[in-house]
């Protein structure tokens, strides 16, 4: 689908135009993919865009799901999970692509790239009537380096921005996770890259009983992030009673899930998975279409 840029809404953060983000979702063509600036800081604009369902209803709430791409907290592009948006607002939900910080741009630590994620979130929660968003059935998904965005908004109970409203939630309901970052401990992913306050943002360091529901997708020739990683987070998940699906895939190394010199078969197989676990969730209702 062709995508328009509807508006730059240029903010700092905290000081969001409500009215603002209401006349352009108001006068947007939702059969088209809406960007919007969800925060501004140090002269950085960061956009989302907002793929809506195909039989949208504007009196009605969705549940929303947002993606974070990989890149190693050092590049990357929301072009990664275009097939998966889209096919997720086939299915009736609404699907985000999040921008945010990353070395290579922006000159960012992994520090900066989490606060994004968590202020993308809250952003979603804070317009939430007026973007027809489910504030109770947000999703947070990613790859790689956007996988452990996603699973440190759903753990890491710090990093957020200073002067965001901290009573506005960033965490989300659920995860998708493929191939993440869980890990930042000695033994774990770049240790070294995040410094002492390793344990503020590893997510495998921060698991309670509050955990969201979670479905994590790995390939076993990952030469990145191990089983043995992928299974110690399912366990501990396990041990903390929150809900932990893990599938593991032979002969899939790292990005597997959108690398088509597979043929699209894994894309396949971990969308069809993701739609049954969401599904699970009450967040889609019927088969799946792939």
């Amino acid at each position: 689908m062709k995508q328009i840029l509807i508006a730059m809404l240029l903010f700092t953060v905290g000081a969001v135009n409500a009215q603002s983000v209401k006349s352009i979702i108001e006068a947007a063509d939702k059969k088209e993919p809406i960007t919007l600036t969800y925060k501004t800081i140090d002269s950085v604009s960061l956009d989302m865009t907002i793929h809506y369902p195909e039989n949208f209803k504007k009196r009605k709430k969705y549940p929303t799901i947002i993606f974070f791409f990989g890149g190693g907290w050092n590049g990357g592009t929301v072009k990664q999970f275009l097939p998966q948006a889209e096919y997720l607002a086939s299915r009736g939900m609404i699907a985000v692509r999040a921008d945010y910080r990353v070395k290579s741009r922006h000159k960012t630590t992994p520090y900066e790239s989490v606060a994004d994620a968590k202020s993308a979130i809250r952003f979603l929660r804070k317009h939430a009537k007026t973007l027809n968003v489910h504030p109770k059935k947000i999703v947070a998904s990613g790859g790689s380096a956007g996988g452990h965005l996603a699973a440190a908004t759903a753990n890491c109970p710090t990093l957020d921005e200073p002067d965001e409203d901290l009573s506005i939630s960033s965490k989300p309901n659920a995860t998708v996770l493929f191939n993440p970052v869980f890990d930042n401990g000695p033994d774990g992913f770049q240790n070294e890259r995040m410094g002492e306050r390793w344990r503020e943002i590893s997510p495998a360091h921060n698991i309670t009983a509050e955990a969201p529901p979670t479905i994590v997708f790995l390939g076993k020739e990952d030469h990145l992030i191990p089983v043995s990683i992928a299974e110690n987070y399912k366990a501990k998940m396990d041990e903390a009673g929150a809900r932990c699906e893990l599938f593991l895939y032979d002969e899939a190394g790292h990005g597997f899930f959108n690398n088509y010199k597979y043929d699209g078969k894994f894309y396949t197989l971990t969308v069809r998975e993701m739609d049954q676990f969401l599904k699970s969730l009450k967040y889609l209702k019927g088969e799946p279409e792939l």
